[in-house]
């Protein structure tokens, strides 16, 4: 009996200890996060819907020069919202046209004009920073060639680009440290053609492009599985990235990393988010590119080797997606308004919106991040310090750690303003680590993993 008391003495404390680093995760609650959780309305998104539905295709091939039908028309309505946006805000927007001539190719085998819209939000301190909200302007039927039948494309995907407008609508009324970017891309049923053309624009001009939240199909809550739910969404994010080279690979053999790249610790961002900030919503984090042989326009940013998600609704209804308007044995198909629920357009909006606000409020993610601790009883890191002149609100950083095979970060410890820390009797063979960067209002930025396999970038 007595040699078992000195054991339990040992894991009474190791477990009051992970007990009291569990505070650490704590947070401080932000009220500009729940204000704008509250001021995204369904009834603006609703309205916006109906518009770009009501231009009858937005086919990428479709008509340019017609005011009423066809893409040309929806783009142009869609750049005017951005600029009276930027109007209301005193110019705070800088809204453009991106193109780019697309010919050769499967689906676009004619020369065609690939227009998207971009509105830029720039950041007060650290300008060259951003973070992005996307969805796609294009819509189609059951012949992907199908140019001039009505491809009403209601969810898919006119919900994600009238939730990227709604959220410029709110955000724009606040000043951020970095910048925000809203973007309606076209071409994306084509071939991810929009997002190629920005995702190379950014690379080009040097854009420290921290995160992509790809928004497509954010308006279904019936599924074709006969299940209507309202309380859930999914986040894709994959895994290794993209752009790894083979040193990198043999390092990771050995350290770790496969499931925290940084689209991963970016979509367990949103996820606390979800979790803090959107009232009756649960996200999924799906550890997976996209779903099974399809794909969305965060991907062409993943192939450049930016952090980037795809996020949309749980339940998805095949009859109401690349589907001819008809009926068949009394079953509707079809891409129609009746299809999309406008609250949970609403909430998903929400969830882009504070998720894009926390980290355009919080300091740069951490670079350089590195850990050491083999063989010892104690894990140590240490990562470069933040540009004080971009990164005037930084209070200092905190590392988190969690079980290996836990989904989310479970403990936390806010280190202050130093560029390496210790954990004592925390062992590195344990745990996976990270480190995230914390304003003096508490806004954190995502967790940066160690290494070249967790690293946002510079």
């Amino acid at each position: 009996m007595r040699t078992t008391q000195p054991i339990l003495s040992v894991f009474l404390l190791f477990t009051f200890a992970l007990t009291t680093q569990a505070k650490e995760l704590e947070y401080k609650d932000q009220q500009p996060l729940r204000d704008i959780q509250q001021q995204i309305s369904a009834k603006r998104i609703e309205h916006d819907i109906r518009k770009l539905v009501g231009f009858g295709t937005r086919h990428t091939l479709s008509e340019t020069k017609s005011d009423t039908r066809g893409i040309g028309a929806a783009r142009r309505w869609i750049k005017a919202e951005f600029d009276s946006i930027s109007k209301d805000c005193g110019g705070c927007l800088k809204v453009y046209f991106q193109s780019q001539t697309i010919q050769g190719e499967k689906r676009i085998p004619d020369s065609t004009e690939v227009v998207s819209v971009i509105a830029v939000q720039t950041g007060s301190t650290d300008p060259n920073r951003y973070v992005m909200m996307s969805g796609d302007i294009d819509s189609r039927i059951s012949d992907v060639m199908n140019f001039t039948d009505d491809s009403p494309g209601a969810n898919d995907n006119a919900s994600g680009v009238a939730g990227t407008l709604e959220a410029a609508r709110i955000l724009s009324k606040y000043k951020f440290s970095g910048s925000v970017v809203y973007a309606a891309l076209a071409g994306e049923e084509q071939g991810l053609f929009g997002g190629k053309i920005l995702a190379e624009a950014a690379q080009k001009q040097g854009w420290r492009l921290k995160a992509v939240l790809n928004n497509d199909m954010i308006g279904n809550i019936s599924g074709i599985n006969g299940v209507i739910n309202n309380t859930t969404a999914r986040i894709f994010a994959e895994g290794t990235r993209y752009t790894e080279t083979d040193a990198q690979a043999r390092n990771r053999r050995y350290t770790g990393g496969e499931v925290d790249s940084p689209s991963r610790n970016l979509a367990r961002y949103i996820d606390l988010m979800a979790d803090r900030y959107i009232p009756n919503l649960d996200t999924m984090v799906v550890y997976r590119l996209d779903r099974f042989g399809r794909g969305g326009h965060h991907r062409p940013f993943n192939d450049l080797g930016y952090p980037g998600v795809r996020i949309m609704e749980t339940n998805e209804h095949y009859d109401r997606q690349h589907q001819d308007l008809r009926i068949e044995n009394g079953v509707a198909y079809g891409d129609t308004i009746e299809g999309v629920n406008f609250e949970y357009a609403a909430k998903l909006t929400a969830l882009n919106a504070v998720s894009l606000a926390g980290m355009a409020w919080a300091p740069s993610p951490p670079a350089e991040v590195s850990i050491k601790g083999a063989v010892q009883p104690s894990t140590t890191l240490s990562w470069a310090a933040l540009d004080k002149k971009q990164n005037k609100q930084l209070a200092g950083y905190k590392i988190y750690w969690r079980y290996t095979d836990a989904p989310q970060w479970q403990y936390s410890k806010f280190v202050g303003d130093v560029t390496e820390y210790t954990l004592e009797n925390v062992v590195i063979d344990n745990y996976f680590f990270g480190v995230a960067s914390v304003s003096k209002e508490g806004f954190e930025s995502p967790v940066v993993f160690p290494g070249a396999a967790g690293a946002f970038g510079e």
